[in-house]
Order: C-alpha cells, then sequence, then structure tokens
C-alpha cells in the first residue's frame, strides 16, 4: 500500500486509515488506487473479520478529490483530447464503494472531521458511522458544477430520505455531527478526543460477532430496498437457511444454553 494509505490487521480487524493530513485527506490518484486495493485486501482476508475504515489528523475524514491535483489533469486532457481525468469515477470511486458495501464483513467508518464529496460517500458506504462531536458533512458537487457520485445518488435519499436527499445536493451545506445524527447519516456522536477509542470498540466487537449472519444481513438489506416484499421474503428464506446452517449458529445456540459467551468461528 502506498504511504498514503495505511493498512495493518490485527484480531479480526482491518484498519484501513486515509494518511494524508495535511491535504485534509484528499483523494489524488495514489491514494484512491491504494484506498481500493485496501478495501478489496480486508473484504478477501478470511482472517478479517471487521473493517474500520478512518483517517489521520484531526480536520478531515476526507474532503473528496484532490481539486489541486485535478485542475492539472483536466489541463492535460485539454491539451491531449483524451477526456480520460473523469474515467476516475468508473476507475476508482465506483471500485471503492462496491468493495465498502459490498464486503461480506462489517465496515465501521470513524469520522473525525470534515467529511465531503467522495468522502461523504465513502462514509454512507460503509454499515456503521461513529462521527466525533466536530466533524461535519457536505455534499459538495454541485458546488464545483458536478453531479453526484461515489454512490451518493443512491445511498443519500436511502438514509435521508429523497426530499433531504435533493436539498442537501442542490444546495450543498456543512451539516454539523449534531445534525447528521438527527437526519441517521450518523449512528453516533462521540467527543472527538473519544472517536478512535469507541469506533474500535465498535468494530473490535463486530469483529468478535458471527461474520457469516453480518454478511447475510448486509445483503439481506441491500436486497430489500430494491425488490417487493415477497421477493425480500424469499430471500429472507434462503439467508436464514444458509445462517441456520452455519457453525457459528450452532455455537451460538449451545452458548445460549451454556449461558456463556459465544466464540465465533466464522463459518
Amino acid at each position: 500500500m502506498a504511504d498514503t494509505v495505511l493498512y495493518e490487521v490485527g484480531d479480526g480487524l482491518a484498519t484501513i486509515t486515509l494518511n494524508r493530513p495535511e491535504a485534509m485527506n484528499a483523494l489524488n490518484v495514489a491514494t484512491k488506487a491504494a484506498l481500493r486495493d485496501a478495501v478489496r485486501s480486508a473484504a478477501d482476508d478470511e482472517a478479517v473479520r471487521a473493517v474500520l475504515l478512518t483517517a489521520a489528523g484531526d480536520r478531515a475524514f476526507c474532503v473528496g478529490q484532490d481539486l489541486k491535483e485535478h485542475i492539472g489533469l483536466l489541463a492535460a486532457d485539454r491539451e491531449s483530447g483524451s477526456g480520460q481525468t473523469m474515467s476516475t469515477v468508473k476507475e476508482h470511486y465506483n471500485p471503492i464503494v462496491r468493495a465498502l458495501a459490498g464486503a461480506p464483513k462489517p465496515v465501521v467508518a470513524a469520522v473525525n472531521g470534515v467529511a465531503a464529496g467522495a468522502g461523504f460517500g465513502f462514509a454512507l458506504a460503509a454499515d456503521y458511522r461513529v462521527v466525533a462531536d466536530t466533524a461535519a458533512f457536505n455534499t459538495s458537487f454541485a458546488g464545483v458544477a458536478l453531479t453526484a457520485d461515489s454512490g451518493i445518488s443512491w445511498t443519500l435519499p436511502r438514509v435521508v430520505g429523497p426530499g433531504r436527499a435533493a436539498d442537501l445536493l442542490l444546495f450543498p451545506r456543512s451539516i454539523k455531527a449534531r445534525e447528521a445524527y438527527e437526519l441517521g447519516i450518523a449512528n453516533r456522536v462521540v467527543p472527538a478526543a473519544d472517536l478512535r477509542a469507541e469506533a474500535e470498540r465498535v468494530a473490535r466487537a463486530l469483529a468478535e460477532g458471527p461474520t457469516l449472519a453480518y454478511a447475510a444481513l448486509k445483503e439481506s438489506l441491500a436486497y430489500a430496498l430494491t425488490h417487493s416484499l415477497d421477493e425480500a421474503l424469499d430471500k429472507e428464506d434462503e439467508l436464514q437457511t444458509r445462517a441456520g446452517a452455519s457453525q457459528d449458529h450452532a455455537i451460538a445456540v449451545q452458548a445460549f444454553v451454556n449461558k456463556e459467551k459465544p466464540k465465533y468461528l466464522g463459518r
């Protein structure tokens, strides 16, 4: 991994840290590629039971595209006539969002500061968001004459509702942590000094949980958003049958009978 993204695994938890605090963790080409690779590695690693996505520094989680680099790339595009700069959405942002949302394990985002544009999109692609009381969110796209990307056109309406999503996209503004909690964007708001510890506590609790059941829950929720009740019921039956045949289920039932804490195997 590039040093703009740090990656470490320990006790079933993969921690991915955006590491450009001097640039408010803006996404240049190297960072996007490294983040994509890190998320894919965490998703594919059987030793990883949960993922914590966070960022260095206390000013920003991620402010989205590195516009300083972007200006140079646009100028090169105009000179060459290639028009390749905006392919970053397909080549970088979309794979990152797909890997976060589709990971067969829970993803926790620890939002330490500003999450704007693609940074907001990455946070929304996580399953659970622990947010510092000093953090803020901003869609940002319309402010630089762009439309939504990084999955925000799909995730944001499902979190805050279509009307509020349209408002936040058409009129970008800073959504402070408390409002983010009230809108459902933040699952938990904590003092900034406690953010890392609390996010790690949540992520480690999930890492100790029934990984296969969590994967099924993610699949079930995503499926139900775009299918009928009858189809969702059939999907629940399919996934519950799979979960019921797992060793984790047997372990959980036995632990319940024995009044013990289950020790899951992830299979």
